[in-house]
C-alpha cells in the first residue's frame, strides 16, 4: 500500500470512529503496519489540517487519537446544535461525585458521601454505567470496601490525553486533599 493510500486510510478511520483509536487498533486494520508510521503519518494529517486552516482537527485523546471539529468553530456548532438535547449529559450531582472521584482517586463510597455529605449509590451506579469510573481496588480497612477510580472513558468523556490535564486543583477555591495510600490495587480488572 502506498504512502498516500495509508494516509487515507487512517484518516477514513479517524473520521469514522465515534472514540479515540488506539495505534494497536489501527495497526491490526493495516496487517500489523509498523506502529511508529501510523504515528507520523497520524501526525502529518495533524499538520496538515491545522496548516490549510480545516474545519476538522486530530487529537490525541485518552492514549488514542480521535478527529474532531475544530474549535475556533465552536460557536457554529451550537448553533447547529441549538436546542438538541444529548442524552449522555451528567447530572449535577454526577458531576460532583465524578469531580471528587476524579481529583481524589482512589477512594470509598463512605468518603465521596463524607464529601459530599448524601447518599451517592445511585450516582456511583450511574457512573459505573456510564464507564465513567471502575472499582480500582479495595481499602485495607473493616469490611474491605471498594475503592473508585476514572476510567479511560472518563478521559473520552472530557476529551482529556491524561488525568494531569485535568485543572489544576490550586485554581479551586477549595483544594481537595489526595487520596489516600492505603488501597489494595486490583489486577484483573481492565478497563
Amino acid at each position: 500500500m502506498s504512502e498516500n493510500n495509508i494516509k487515507a486510510v487512517i484518516e477514513a478511520l479517524l473520521f469514522s470512529s465515534d472514540k479515540p483509536l488506539l495505534i494497536d487498533q489501527i495497526r491490526k486494520i493495516l496487517d500489523n503496519l509498523d506502529g511508529g508510521q501510523i504515528r507520523n503519518t497520524i501526525e502529518e494529517l495533524r499538520k496538515d489540517y491545522e496548516e490549510s486552516n480545516r474545519g476538522m482537527r486530530i487529537y490525541e485523546v485518552a492514549g488514542g487519537f480521535q478527529m474532531i471539529s475544530a474549535p475556533v468553530f465552536s460557536t457554529f456548532l451550537k448553533k447547529l446544535f441549538k436546542g438538541a438535547r444529548h442524552s449522555e449529559r451528567l447530572s449535577k450531582p454526577a458531576l460532583e461525585t465524578l469531580a471528587i472521584i476524579a481529583y481524589k482517586q482512589p477512594l470509598s463510597k463512605l468518603e465521596i458521601e463524607s464529601l459530599r455529605k448524601v447518599n451517592v449509590d445511585g450516582v456511583i451506579y450511574t457512573l459505573l454505567d456510564k464507564n465513567l469510573i471502575r472499582v480500582v481496588g479495595r481499602k485495607k480497612a473493616p469490611g474491605r470496601p471498594k475503592v473508585y477510580g476514572t476510567t479511560r472513558g472518563f478521559l473520552e468523556y472530557f476529551g482529556l490525553k491524561s488525568l494531569e490535564e485535568l485543572p489544576k486543583i490550586e485554581n479551586f477555591p477549595v483544594p481537595l486533599a489526595k487520596g489516600e495510600d492505603n488501597v489494595t490495587k486490583e489486577t484483573t480488572h481492565t478497563n
